[in-house]
């Protein structure tokens, strides 16, 4: 990673999601908690994911965007809100799982560069299998 990071302000929408609740923040009950969502899921195509991080609560969630016919409860799944408002964003690009590793040492050095609001989670969105956004909440 470079010691400079590329980073940008923007506004985020509420989105709603359902998700599963990794049993650990560790590598492999994050692994577990994405198969168990996106095996249950289904048709991958056309959804948005995210990876949730709360740091209040050392807590991490797989989650897909809620669609118009989505039952969480009926595919084993919580819902929520992400929480809208101002994020720094920063992209990563590169391969499954190598730019995995990216991406606790990004946040750290993104959360160096302003001052981060803990009363809502860091985001991960998935753009692509192999380009990942960022997002890390911070004051107005």
């Amino acid at each position: 990673m470079a010691d400079e990071i590329a980073a940008d302000l923007i506004e985020r929408e509420e989105t709603t999601v359902m998700f599963v609740r990794a049993v650990h923040y560790e590598p492999g009950a994050i692994r577990q908690a994405w198969a168990r969502l996106e095996e249950r899921v289904g048709d991958l195509r056309g959804r948005k994911f995210f990876g949730v991080f709360d740091v209040s609560t050392s807590e991490y969630r797989a989650c897909a965007q809620l669609g118009e016919r989505d039952d969480p409860a009926a595919l084993g799944f919580e819902s929520a809100t992400l929480a809208g408002g101002t994020y720094l964003r920063t992209r990563l690009r590169g391969e499954p799982p190598a730019v995995y590793e990216q991406i606790s040492p990004t946040f750290a050095a993104m959360a160096q560069t302003a001052i981060p609001d803990e009363t809502r989670s860091s985001i991960e969105f998935y753009r692509r299998w192999d380009q990942i956004d960022l997002l890390l909440p911070v004051r107005a």
